[in-house]
């Protein structure tokens, strides 16, 4: 005799599946975060190449998602670009790197078809922002590795403590219409945490103003989740849940590194703004 399925069983189902995926997610976060970091402590080439790769990886979600049938030229010229750019990086010739993506971005808008040049183009530009920028911060000798790891902890506290916090608070949605999961309560909560985590890794490279540093890990965190909605955002312009299905429980690379590519690019502009173009960490973190 076949049990008669009961009421309960779609969201016993649903239940199963979210812890799967949380599981899934969790093993390979314990798997990307240390090679991150990795990277990150020994800088230079191994940096550099280990950016090169992501944002090459993003460009080709960016394209597959937006650029339809003519998306193979604008890969070509757009991935030259931006493994052109990465050699640049080498010398720390910086703008020679972003002429080049410039030219790319110009390259890539040409080849793309007429209803899709700007998304083509800007697809460029998110995966260079992805390479330059954290090659730029962890570029400065006096404080890049702490910048870095700043920015690491901004980020991935705002992601986790928000998740956490959503689901544990509920309460209303932030943005029903581009992620309708998101909650007011978990913005809140994944930016008290980033705050928090922040101060904690400028506390133990020595920096001094913990006010100051709160206000930019608030301020980070704050464009973090931006660029986690506008991720989201371009997914349903394009009617797509993932980018891909590059990493088991997380969905694509970009679907990863949304908040960071905005939070990181941010970082940049703040570091230089206050300390200089030669030391954009030491503006981040000293104050």
């Amino acid at each position: 005799m076949v049990p008669a399925h009961s009421a309960e069983d779609p969201p016993k189902l649903s239940m199963l599946a979210g812890r799967s995926n949380l599981a899934l997610r969790i093993v390979s976060s314990l798997v990307l975060a240390p090679l991150a970091i990795a990277a990150a402590y020994f800088g230079g080439v191994i940096f550099i190449v280990f950016w090169a790769a992501a944002a090459l990886i993003v460009f080709w979600e960016w394209q597959t998602l937006v650029c339809a049938h003519d998306r193979n030229a604008v890969l070509a010229i757009g991935g030259a670009a931006l493994v052109g750019a990465a050699v640049m990086l080498f010398g720390n010739l910086n703008g020679t790197a972003l002429a080049l993506v410039a030219l790319g971005g110009l390259g890539s808008a040409a080849l793309a078809s007429r209803s899709r040049r700007a998304w083509c183009a800007s697809g460029l530009l998110y995966g260079a922002a992805l390479l330059i920028a954290p090659v730029i911060l962890r570029s400065d000798a006096s404080l890049g590795f702490a910048a870095i790891l700043f920015v690491f902890a901004v980020v991935w506290l705002s992601d986790i403590a928000a998740y956490f916090t959503g689901r544990a608070l509920g309460g209303p949605k932030l943005m029903p219409r581009v992620s309708p999961n998101k909650t007011w309560s978990g913005a809140i909560g994944g930016t008290l945490a980033a705050m928090l985590g922040g101060v904690l890794v400028a506390r133990y490279f020595g920096v001094a103003n913990m006010a100051a540093v709160a206000v930019v890990a608030l301020v980070l965190s704050l464009v973090s989740q931006a660029g986690d909605l506008f991720e989201s955002w371009v997914k349903r312009r394009f009617d797509t849940k993932d980018a891909s299905q590059l990493i088991p429980g997380h969905g694509g690379l970009m679907d990863r590194l949304d908040g960071f590519v905005t939070a990181a690019l941010a970082a940049v502009l703040i570091g230089m703004a206050h300390g200089g173009v030669p030391a954009p960490a030491r503006g981040l973190m000293v104050w």
